[in-house]
């Protein structure tokens, strides 16, 4: 099982069984905090009762020690895991939860009680996944080394399925196969041999914005900034602790940029930062990354990247991510933490900026649509809507000639169908709408009923009355740990590479939550509070430019060079043999691509992801 994971942790690995009570638990180890054998895992406690297992990385790790040898405790060496060891026999595991900043999952068992906890980090940064089954208990931080395991034989879940046709990746705490869960950020998971798991929460968003609602925001614009400019330094100070070579992620945007100035403020040397570039037009930010690197004075590397290159990713990430994932930003990801491991072991990412700040242009959207309601009667919505469904986007793109290329969208046809889908949606439906690919995915995957998650319930509303706030809560409950921290997670730990997010520490959470609307948006602009920090060390010339997503052309590369291999993972047959998906709207939505008439990059990426999956694991 371990092996499975061997480019999570290539510098060692540990086994610890227990053959009477039945417990094995095995460790693969890269090294960051005390490279000495004295960090090696499974880690025993000196007195013998208690077993850890541990990924991840404790940012106040020397405090917390500090206190428990100020109470007698007696180190062997200086890794933060035993830190966390110590620290839950001392304190209690429920005790020490709240002192921890940093990502983390680990299991502990315990041997005298003959039980094991699980937990996973507030935000979902690392992932953990557990099953059940009849006398066997499985649990790990990817699903290969579950499988890997010959008392389990893994079966499709369809609901699973349903789900990830929907959002293109598959929302805790399900997974592709059924009995198998993800543990769901800031749980805890208590399993006692011969008794049931019982999962609770030790930290909740919810109870954040419930404080929230109980008091007031009092400070001026300046002391607001200066409080984000005094916890961001701290958070990324925190994240540069490492006895290995560190660098940072640079795309050139407002969250990488922060995060490398942070760095850069607080270093004597130049900031090790990287990017990547790709010369296909709307898809590099290369030259922006270079452009701050150069103000900020870091030794920075890029690498252009040919479309061959990037397309040559694609037949190995199903088994990076090993159940179905169709963020095409994988592709991205990979290259850039493939890159930044030639140089250093830990990289610094900007990850979480736009759902703790109002970044995703989605929130800006809703905020036209909203106005656009308002202006607008809703007979006049409903007939612009029946009118623009009536007519194909490529056809309003040949209408669409007379505008100067200038001013004319890119996609126009697609975006005005897109407009014309949501402009007469009530807040909560547009949402949705907007987060989904297929929109009725049980029609697309056979016998399987979706679930019905936190995007459906109503009592969201009452707890977060604004709808940008309510869609980024939502976004940080969902799509950031689901979608953009498991991207992260498996394209880094595909190479080795340790990842770490300073913008999700959960003290900058919590302070980004108690920020009213006006401190993300403002001006028409996203992101208010952070440009105004990130002004203090960059020009705004610099930094104020549309925003890019970190995408590659899909579209394109579909109807060209990845063609053929769609078509083989597309084919009719193919899928009636699998019996899992409806092979009639697949093919419509395929040809319909092909043709030109309509974009279905996205839909047909989610069912490619599956289909490259399915032969990988299941075939």
């Amino acid at each position: 099982m371990t092996n499975t994971m061997s480019r999570r942790g290539p510098d060692g690995h540990g086994k610890w069984v227990d053959d009477v009570a039945g417990v094995a638990l095995g460790h693969r180890r890269l090294s960051v905090i005390d490279v000495s054998d004295a960090g090696h895992q499974p880690m025993l406690s000196s007195c013998g009762r208690y077993v850890i297992v541990y990924n991840g990385e404790i940012y106040n790790f020397k405090e917390l020690r500090k206190e428990l040898e100020a109470k007698g405790r007696v180190f062997k060496g200086h890794s933060d895991t035993e830190v966390i060891l110590q620290a839950c026999i001392e304190w209690g595991v429920m005790q020490v939860l709240p002192r921890l900043i940093g990502m983390f999952a680990f299991g502990l068992w315990d041997k005298k009680e003959h039980t094991l906890t699980l937990v996973r980090d507030r935000l979902g940064i690392k992932p953990l996944y557990w099953g059940h089954f009849d006398g066997l208990f499985l649990f790990g931080s990817e699903l290969k080394a579950l499988s890997a395991h010959p008392g389990w034989t893994p079966q499709i879940n369809r609901d699973a399925l349903a789900s990830y046709m929907r959002h293109n990746y598959i929302p805790a705490p399900l997974t592709i196969y059924d009995g198998i869960h993800k543990l769901q950020p800031g749980c805890i998971l208590k399993f006692k041999i011969g008794k049931e798991p019982q999962v609770e929460s030790y930290w909740s968003l919810s109870k954040v914005e419930k404080e929230k609602s109980d008091s007031k925001f009092k400070l001026t614009d300046s002391e607001a900034i200066n409080s984000l400019d005094e916890l961001l330094g701290d958070a990324v100070g925190r994240r540069m602790v490492s006895d290995v070579p560190l660098g940072a992620f640079l795309s050139g945007g407002i969250d990488s940029s922060i995060v490398v100035a942070l760095m850069q403020a607080q270093s004597s040397k130049p900031v090790h930062t990287y990017s990547i570039g790709f010369n296909e037009t709307g898809y590099n930010e290369a030259q922006h990354a270079a452009i701050v690197a150069k103000h900020l004075g870091t030794s920075h590397t890029e690498l252009y990247v040919t479309a061959e290159t990037a397309q040559g990713i694609i037949p190995d990430l199903p088994e990076m991510y090993d159940e179905p994932f169709a963020d095409s930003s994988q592709i991205s990801t990979y290259l850039v933490s493939a890159l930044t491991r030639q140089h250093v072991t830990v990289a610094l990412s900007g990850d979480g900026g736009d759902e703790c700040f109002a970044g995703y242009n989605r929130y800006l959207f809703a905020e036209r649509i909203r106005r656009l309601q308002k202006l607008t009667p809703k007979a006049f919505r409903s007939v612009f809507t029946s009118i623009i469904s009536s007519i194909s986007p490529q056809q309003l793109d040949k209408l669409s000639n007379f505008i100067p290329d200038s001013i004319r969208p890119s996609m126009f046809g697609d975006r005005l169908h897109k407009l014309a889908g949501v402009i007469s949606l009530k807040e909560d439906n547009f949402y949705r709408q907007l987060v989904s690919q297929w929109h009725e995915p049980e029609m697309l995957v056979h016998d399987s009923k979706e679930m019905k998650g936190l995007i459906w319930d109503e009592s969201v509303r009452e707890l977060v009355p604004n709808f940008i706030e309510r869609m980024q809560y939502l976004d940080l409950l969902t799509y950031l740990p689901d979608d953009i921290l498991t991207k992260v997670d498996r394209a880094s730990m595909a190479v080795s590479l340790e990842v770490r997010v300073p913008l999700l520490d959960h003290r900058v959470v919590e302070f980004s939550r108690q920020l009213p609307m006006q401190y993300k948006i403002r001006g028409g602009k996203s992101k208010w509070s952070l440009r105004q920090l990130l002004y203090r060390y960059v020009p705004s010339e610099i930094i104020d430019r549309p925003k890019m997503g970190f995408g590659v052309p899909i579209d394109r590369w579909l109807r060209g060079p990845l063609r053929d291999w769609a078509e083989e993972l597309l084919d009719k047959n193919k899928i009636e043999k699998q019996g899992l998906l409806n092979s009639v709207l697949v093919r419509q939505k395929w040809n319909e691509h092909l043709s030109g008439s309509r974009n279905w990059q996205y839909q047909l990426w989610t069912v490619l992801m599956f289909q490259a999956w399915y032969e990988q694991w299941m075939s």
